[in-house]
């Protein structure tokens, strides 16, 4: 190489330094427009607004992490108890069979209805007829007790602690049509003596069946007790009833005629009328067969009794309240929260065990 001279390597721009510099920020302007470019969002208007990304919520701690609020209690905690409201015993109603009656017999029957039974029902004269107390008035052979009978009703009518009632069948009567030659019994249209159920009836058309059915309720009231319940009180719906003369009045009239007169009878002594109607009586309202009304039956007796379930009772005693003469008979009267065993008492209903 020749002295005094050196190799030219050229000399650098300043120009040429700023574009470079330019285009690394141009660059990188574009990779961020891009990156941002999810952020962007436009308005209703179409104008665009940058929308900052959401951060993200903290993952909640795991149950177990979480420690339990302690609460503390206070220095002198209250106890709060409600008391449920008190179901008053039900009044039950013990019923008795028809076999004749001793003072043994009572006490042990006594015994047995112990603090429960709130009332009790005799049967005094059953569905043949028969008579189970000594009556003056009853027919003949038809009086059916034994030695006591007449001490052990009084022990019964004078438990101040219990309700009496005496079961009395009304027209089925085995006895009373043959009774002195006096026509009290149904008979037919060729004049013979009407049977049905195993027995002869008795006519509530006629004067004198009502007569004897009035004595013998005036004796069991003279007795002490203080309810009579009427069974079997409406016509014959068994047999040949095609045979059946009835008479010139119609049936519905003469079981009023009856009950008038019985409810009259039992005025003076202040004891109760009441009736065993079927249960079809009260839910359809009568009984064409038998003359069983019960808008009829409600305007003499101060309560209705039926043999029904447990169930029915509810709407048997709402039937009973729709009855046209309820409004007008003395329904005020009835003896309150009285009930038969798995029965309710409402109004003039209750639901009775059968006689055994």
């Amino acid at each position: 190489m020749a002295k005094g001279y050196r190799n030219y390597r050229g000399r650098t721009s300043k120009g040429k330094i700023a574009l470079a510099i330019l285009l690394v920020f141009i660059i990188l302007a574009a990779l961020s427009a891009l990156a941002m470019q999810r952020y962007i969002a436009y308005d209703e208007t179409g104008a665009p607004f940058f929308r900052l990304p959401e951060r993200p919520a903290a993952p909640a701690p795991p149950a177990e992490d979480i420690p339990p609020v302690q609460v503390p209690e206070p220095a002198d905690s209250l106890e709060v108890i409600v008391p449920e409201p008190e179901t008053p015993p039900a009044f039950q109603v013990y019923s008795l069979t028809a076999a004749p009656l001793t003072p043994a017999v009572w006490e042990a029957a006594r015994a047995e209805m112990g603090d429960t039974f709130g009332g009790v029902t005799v049967t005094l004269k059953d569905a043949r007829g028969t008579v189970y107390f000594a009556s003056q008035t009853a027919a003949s052979k038809a009086v059916k007790t034994v030695q006591g009978t007449t001490e052990a009703l009084g022990m019964i009518t004078g438990d101040e602690e219990l309700y009496t009632i005496a079961r009395f069948s009304c027209l089925p009567d085995a006895f009373a049509p043959y009774m002195n030659n006096t026509p009290m019994g149904l008979k037919t249209t060729g004049g013979r003596m009407f049977h049905a159920a195993g027995t002869t009836w008795l006519d509530p058309g006629r004067p004198a069946a009502r007569e004897y059915l009035c004595g013998l309720a005036r004796e069991i009231a003279e007795l002490g007790f203080d309810e009579i319940l009427l069974t079997d009180t409406g016509y014959p719906i068994q047999g040949n009833l095609n045979t059946l003369n009835y008479g010139s009045s119609p049936i519905e009239e003469n079981l009023s005629l009856l009950w008038q007169d019985l409810l009259q009878t039992l005025e003076p002594y202040g004891v109760k009328l009441s009736m065993e109607l079927p249960e079809s009586v009260i839910s359809d309202g009568q009984e064409a067969v038998s003359g069983l009304v019960l808008a009829r039956a409600v305007s003499y007796a101060d309560r209705v009794y039926a043999v029904t379930e447990p169930g029915q009772a509810g709407i048997l005693s709402n039937l009973v309240l729709q009855a046209e003469a309820v409004a007008e008979n003395r329904v005020q009267d009835f003896l309150p929260e009285l009930t038969a065993p798995d029965s309710s008492w409402d109004g003039p209903f209750l639901l009775l065990p059968a006689a055994e």
